[in-house]
Parts: C-alpha cells; sequence; structure tokens
C-alpha cells in the first residue's frame, strides 16, 4: 500500500469522527476494516497506530487550525476539508518523519480527489500559515 493510499484509508476512518460518538470509533474502525480488500495485518496496524496517534491531539490540531483558517469556525469548515487539514498538520506539527511540503501536497492532492472545487486552494492557504 503506498503512502497516498495509507493518507486516503486514513482520511476515510477520521472522516467518520465527526459523524459517529467516540465510544462507537473503535467499532466504525473495524467495520472500515472489514469492507477493505484483504488489508494485511502490518497495514492495519500502521492505520490504526496513526489514527489513534491523531485521535490523541485531536484538541491541539484544532486549535492550531482554528488559529490558521482566520475566520473560520471548525463547526463551518467542510468535512473533508478539515479531516485532511488535520491529517496534514498532525504530520506537519508532530509526525517528524514526513517531511512539511510532502504534508502539505498530499493534502491537496487527496483534496482534488475528494473536496470540491475550491477545497485544494483552502486546503494549501491555511496549511501553509501552520507551515
Amino acid at each position: 500500500m503506498s503512502r497516498r493510499e495509507i493518507r486516503e484509508h486514513l482520511f476515510r476512518m477520521l472522516f467518520r469522527k465527526d459523524f459517529h460518538e467516540e465510544n462507537d470509533l473503535n467499532e466504525q474502525i473495524e467495520l472500515y476494516f472489514s469492507l477493505m480488500e484483504a488489508p494485511k495485518e502490518e497495514e492495519i496496524e500502521e492505520l490504526t497506530n496513526r489514527f489513534n496517534l491523531i485521535l490523541e491531539k485531536i484538541d491541539a490540531i484544532d486549535s492550531i487550525i482554528e488559529e490558521a483558517a482566520s475566520g473560520w469556525k471548525l463547526n463551518r469548515l467542510g468535512k473533508v476539508d478539515l479531516t485532511l487539514l488535520r491529517i496534514a498538520t498532525y504530520e506537519i506539527k508532530f509526525d517528524e518523519g514526513i517531511p512539511t511540503p510532502v504534508a502539505i501536497n498530499e493534502a491537496v492532492e487527496i483534496a482534488k480527489k475528494f473536496g470540491e472545487d475550491n477545497s485544494p486552494s483552502f486546503i494549501n492557504g491555511v496549511l501553509a500559515k501552520i507551515a
């Protein structure tokens, strides 16, 4: 599984956060894995680990995003944009193994696939401020 595929799976997993109760997330993630096409055990472990690391830092991540997205409250952001910003912000601020330009580029590319027409430029602008 490529790094982009991992990010896309992580995006789909994290997207569920705003639609389910905190105590239902583990069940949602298990359901997600059951729908994947023959995932390898190490892929499940990596996705679960990264998902949990982001959730552990979600309050700090959201504060960083809200400060950078001046004039935008998190509840006013599109869920696709917010989810991608959360992943990229985690990678920029808390994951030393991922270069900042890579985190930004990957978020923009995934936004082109899943977001609205203005999502890539919005995400790029917010992440540039965060970086």
